[in-house]
């Protein structure tokens, strides 16, 4: 599978080689995604129980620090593990071969095809880091779903993949 001569003024040879790589995850998982920074905050000492008394010995609300509530700390996005390449990701994802190089250049801009990649300003995530993460149907985190909802995406705002390659390299954003 290579690039037909019809793109080649407008992707660079190297693409082909890019596009066949095996997607290996980064030995530490710390370099694949940011984690959004929360504050940490003192919560209050927890107040000792009161002593049953005559009066409230049938009481049976526990306000014992275990009973107490605590704030959930956000949860990390999903890890992509799954390995494959990206050729194999626009295949199963049904972008069109012809397209495949206009593809490489934004998920390269975007991410450097990296699934796990996640901005920390935004959240935008995956390949083609979608904002918000959650409109990819499935996981944002997962290449294929993410290339998949991308593929409507560009043809449904810029007319086709060529389209969306000209906007973003008149932008550098799309």
């Amino acid at each position: 599978m290579t690039l037909t001569d019809a793109n080649a003024d407008v992707v660079p040879a190297a693409v082909n080689e890019r596009l066949f790589q095996e997607f290996v995850p980064n030995i530490d998982p710390a370099d694949d995604f940011v984690l959004p920074e929360v504050p940490i905050e003192k919560l209050p000492d927890p107040k000792p129980a009161p002593k049953p008394t005559e009066g409230n010995k049938g009481d049976s609300a526990d306000t014992t620090p275990d009973a107490l509530e605590t704030p959930e700390a956000p949860a990390a996005p999903p890890r992509y593990e799954g390995g494959g390449s990206p050729a194999e990701w626009m295949a199963a994802a049904g972008i069109a071969e012809s397209d495949w190089g206009y593809v490489d250049f934004i998920a390269q801009k975007e991410s450097g095809w990296n699934p796990n990649a996640t901005n920390p300003s935004s959240g935008a995530c995956g390949l083609i880091q979608a904002l918000p993460c959650s409109k990819v149907p499935g996981s944002g985190y997962d290449p294929v779903d993410n290339l998949r909802w991308a593929n409507g995406y560009a043809t449904d705002r810029y007319g086709s993949w060529s389209g969306a390659y000209s906007f973003w390299t008149a932008n550098h954003w799309w």
